[in-house]
């Protein structure tokens, strides 16, 4: 396992170096990133041993929950999981398309703590490629809104990168909805809300 370099004189008690991995779970029949502190040496193994335990009671809160074994959501969540990590020769993450949301937030992920600017990004496959996110606060006050448009769209996957900019006197729960509006009727379709932590 690494270690950390030891300091101060004479040296202390090395502490493993961790890193943040996404472990997918599904929301709705559909693969979502959670954030997982593991160690850095052994991480796909440890993503995927997080993977294993399933959801926590906090993310069962907010509906995620894990496919059964065998099945091909269960596959997509192994592939979306390891595919983050360098060298991963499986089946590629547009080989699960059913299974990937409209709008995919790939950071910040459920209960992170944000400053701002917020940045949020992912993936899209959105009418025309557009789509928009509201940020709210506690008592569900509107702190940012705005359309944004991904790389592609309409039958093909794109990417996305946006800021957004908040303020906020003390820490409080947030959450970031991203959503497209049905060309319909303009009702919210494809809605994803992320649980937040909003710091000055």
């Amino acid at each position: 396992m690494l270690l950390a370099s030891l300091v101060g004189c004479g040296g202390r008690r090395s502490e493993p170096v961790g890193t943040t991995v996404r472990v997918y779970f599904l929301r709705d029949g559909k693969v979502a990133p959670v954030a997982r502190q593991v160690p850095a040496v052994g991480a796909p193994g440890a993503a995927e041993q997080e993977l294993a335990n399933g959801p926590t009671a906090q993310e069962r809160a907010i509906e995620l929950t894990t496919a059964p074994a065998g099945s091909r959501a269960l596959r997509a969540q192994l592939a979306y999981t390891r595919s983050q990590f360098q060298g991963y020769e499986g089946a590629p993450r547009r080989a699960f398309e059913d299974l990937t949301p409209a709008i995919l937030v790939e950071s910040p992920l459920p209960f992170e703590s944000v400053t701002s600017p917020l940045r949020a990004s992912g993936t899209a496959n959105t009418f025309e490629a557009t789509f928009e996110y509201e940020l709210t606060g506690a008592k569900g006050r509107v702190l940012a809104h705005h359309f944004e448009t991904a790389t592609s769209g309409s039958g093909t996957r794109g990417t996305f990168d946006f800021t957004a900019r908040f303020e906020v006197a003390d820490a409080e729960d947030g959450t970031l909805t991203v959503f497209e509006s049905s060309a319909e009727n303009g009702e919210r379709i494809h809605v994803v809300r992320i649980p937040l932590r909003l710091v000055p």
